[in-house]
């Protein structure tokens, strides 16, 4: 059987299998992409040397020492995802929008520069927020004629060699009460299906919903308008909401005994973590600067609930229904941690321009539970995940009081192999700002795009499906400045 690897992406599970904690739940906590203020998405989030935005205290927290004022900033966002879906030749397309708040934030300045002071310290800073770090919000449209295989061989497969009674109550069993698999005559182990021969409409639609998002609080100094110190504590909030519908339905009437079955998935996921942030940026001359951050691992407590439905009808005209138990599981996940190297460079008056490079190592998230039941996982994610490289890159020109800024990022895939290999994702921005000494303004647009393939269930016989995704992000952020 050919090795499945599925992607994540940008936080959805597209598995038909029986709802269960898995590697994905691993990625979906740990790819993070950049978000906050409309002035650090207009740049693609390349602020790690610069500093002096609210949003750098989820990246680099030494940003907050840049400050001289203070500033209270919120930024309203609209959110669109469209995905391309090609299944067996078949190409069908589905888009979701979303509103959402993508910051809000404080930081405070607390000069230190008065005629007694001795210690070289210009100024402490503080401050708390709000920064939305991953969307997973989307809808995904799958669908296709398959001659060669059904979701059903997955329940004759796992059903084979078992009692009725010791049927997964989420998938398999449900096909058994709804009498789409059935028992061989004379060997009540073994079992086959009502499809006999292949060429149903298969149909696959998933709706995602929720977000990551991270509360900041933030503390930072200024040395001597050279060194830039900063930790942030963070605090992790996380909900993913899952609804997909499955469909088989023999549409050209040529399977004897079968019109259809419909299966039905609910997910919902809520929880919460915390993690650490430290950096530092040193400025060696007024046009050059340094950065570097370390981010520890997150710990975040997660609680799944879940349930399933299916329903059959018949030739005979007769329809079933069954619907399994109320399902939970309480887990945590640790993400892997995060290494930031930066370069800005400070270009007078008139401008600026920063890198980021960010290191992961995927291998090292990891999901736990007590008692663990989750040491094959892990092994999966060491096997199928490896390490990769994060590149950002933004601008900003200044026409005072207008600002015009444009970024680039490239975020590597997380997997060593498999279709999803290069399953990169690109990121290009732009926007445009407005600034006077007490209030600012500024918008941002962000285009983002990767492609990615999973499977709809595990079987040799099917096909890929090529999921290409697309998203659009808009933002406004409304600043004080005192």
């Amino acid at each position: 059987m050919k090795t499945r690897i599925i992607l994540l992406g940008i936080g959805f599970l597209t598995s038909i299998a029986a709802i269960a904690q898995n590697d994905v739940d691993a990625m979906r906590s740990s790819q993070l992409t950049f978000g906050g203020t409309a002035r650090f998405s207009s740049m693609a989030g390349s602020m790690g040397a610069l500093g002096g935005d609210i949003s750098t205290l989820s990246f680099n927290p030494a940003g907050i020492a840049i400050f001289r004022k203070t500033e209270l900033s919120i930024t309203p966002s609209i959110f669109s995802q469209t995905t391309s879906s090609t299944y067996n030749s078949n190409n069908e397309i589905d888009r979701k929008l979303n509103f959402n708040i993508g910051n809000i934030g404080l930081v405070a300045t607390i000069p230190l520069n008065g005629k007694n002071n001795t210690t070289g310290w210009e100024s402490i800073n503080f401050g708390f927020g709000y920064n939305r770090t991953s969307s997973f919000q989307n809808r995904i449209d799958i669908k296709s004629y398959n001659k060669t295989s059904s979701l059903l061989d997955t329940y004759v497969a796992s059903a084979n060699g078992h009692l009725s009674d010791d049927f997964d109550l989420f998938s398999t069993n449900l096909a058994w009460q709804t009498w789409l698999i059935n028992p061989i005559a004379n060997d009540t182990n073994y079992y086959n299906h009502v499809i006999s021969n292949y060429g149903e409409l298969q149909h696959k639609s998933i709706e995602t919903k929720g977000s990551m998002g991270e509360t900041v609080v933030s503390f930072g100094g200024n040395y001597k308008n050279k060194v830039f110190i900063g930790t942030t504590i963070g605090f992790v909030h996380e909900r993913y909401v899952e609804e997909s519908v499955y469909k088989e339905i023999d549409e050209k009437d040529t399977i004897a005994n079968f019109k259809s079955f419909n299966y039905t998935q609910s997910l919902t996921t809520k929880g919460s973590g915390y993690n650490l942030k430290f950096g530092i940026i040193v400025k060696p001359v007024d046009w050059l600067r340094i950065g570097a951050a370390i981010h520890t691992p997150s710990v975040i407590n997660l609680k799944d609930n879940y349930s399933s439905t299916m329903h059959s009808e018949l030739d005979n005209g007769i329809k079933y229904d069954t619907v399994s138990p109320k399902g939970s599981f309480d887990y945590s996940v640790t993400t892997p941690f995060r290494a930031i190297g930066s370069i800005g460079f400070i270009i007078s008056k008139y401008g600026l321009l920063n890198v980021d490079y960010e290191y992961i190592d995927y291998t090292y998230a990891q999901l736990n539970s007590s008692p663990n039941v989750f040491g094959d996982v892990n092994s999966s994610i060491r096997s199928n995940y490896t390490s990769t490289g994060n590149l950002r890159i933004g601008g900003e020109v200044r026409l005072d009081p207008i600002s015009i800024r444009a970024g680039y990022a490239l975020y590597g895939s997380p997997f060593n192999g498999g279709e999803n290999k290069n399953a990169n994702r690109t990121s290009y921005s732009g926007g445009i700002g407005f600034r006077e000494n007490n209030y600012f303004i500024d918008f941002a647009y962000v285009f983002t795009k990767y492609t990615e393939y999973n499977y709809l269930y595990d079987s040799p016989d099917i096909s890929p499906v090529k999921n290409d995704h697309t998203s659009s992000s808009f933002m406004l952020t409304f600043g004080l400045r005192f």
